[in-house]
C-alpha cells in the first residue's frame, strides 16, 4: 500500500555497471525489496521518484547500467530492505559501485525556532560488486578522493603521494586478511573496492546530492 505521511524521505543515488546479458526481469527481481516496500506490484510501477525532477530508477540495457536517482517515503525499517537489495545486486554487478542513501526527516524544520529535538537526517554509503576486491576498490578510491580533497586546502596535491600510499597500505592489509580464507582475485589498485558505512554529518545535506 502507498506510504502516506511517512516520517522520512529516502533518496537513493548511484550508478551500477551490470554484466552483459542482464535483462529487465533480473533487475526487477534484484530490486524487489525496495519496490515491494513501496507497495508497488512491479519495478515499473515504483520506478518514478517522488520528485518529478529526478529520473527515478532506470535500467539501460544497451549501456549495461542501472541508474538510481530516486526518492521514496518511508521509515527506519527501510534500512532492512537495503541490505537485501545490495546482496541481490552483487550477483548482477560487473564492477564495484557505490550507492548513496540519504534519510531526510520530513517533519523537521530547521527554520522553526520552536522545533524540539534533533533531525533524524542520516547518510549511508552502500557498496556492491561481484566480489570483495571490487567493492574494496571502490571504497579505497572514494576515501582517497575525500582525503585528498580535504588536504588540498592546506597542501599542494603533489605533496600528498605519501598519504595515498598509506591508504593503499591499509586497504592492502585488509585484502590480505581476507585472502586467508577466500579467493578474491587482485588487490585494490592504487589509482584514483558487501558492506556499508554511515554516520551523521554536521548540518543538513541538500535533498539533491548531484
Amino acid at each position: 500500500m502507498p506510504r502516506y505521511d511517512s516520517p522520512l524521505e529516502i533518496h537513493l543515488h548511484g550508478q551500477i555497471p551490470l554484466k552483459e546479458g542482464i535483462g529487465f526481469e533480473q533487475v526487477q527481481d534484484a530490486l524487489r525489496p525496495i519496490w515491494k516496500y513501496t507497495g508497488a506490484r512491479s519495478l515499473s510501477e515504483a520506478a518514478a521518484s517522488s520528485y518529478e525532477d529526478e529520473p527515478g530508477i532506470e535500467f539501460e540495457p544497451d549501456e549495461h547500467v542501472l541508474q538510481m536517482c530516486w526518492t521514496v517515503g518511508g521509515d527506519d525499517d527501510f534500512r532492512q530492505v537495503l541490505d537485501e537489495m545490495c546482496m541481490n545486486l552483487n550477483e548482477l554487478a560487473q564492477a564495484g559501485a557505490a550507492i548513496e542513501v540519504t534519510f531526510y526527516d520530513a517533519d523537521y524544520d530547521e527554520e522553526d525556532d520552536a522545533q524540539d529535538g534533533d533531525s533524524r537526517d542520516d547518510f549511508l554509503m552502500l557498496f556492491v560488486g561481484p566480489d570483495p576486491a571490487s567493492i574494496m576498490q571502490v571504497q579505497r578510491d572514494l576515501l582517497v578522493q575525500d582525503v585528498v580533497h580535504l588536504m588540498e586546502r592546506h597542501f599542494d596535491g603533489a605533496q600528498l603521494g605519501g598519504v595515498v600510499t598509506e591508504i593503499d597500505k591499509l586497504f592492502g592489509q585488509r585484502f590480505d586478511d581476507l585472502v586467508n580464507s577466500l579467493q578474491l582475485g587482485q588487490r585494490p589498485r592504487g589509482s584514483g573496492g558487501g558492506g556499508h558505512s554511515g554516520g551523521h554529518g554536521g548540518g543538513r545535506k541538500p535533498r539533491h546530492l548531484h
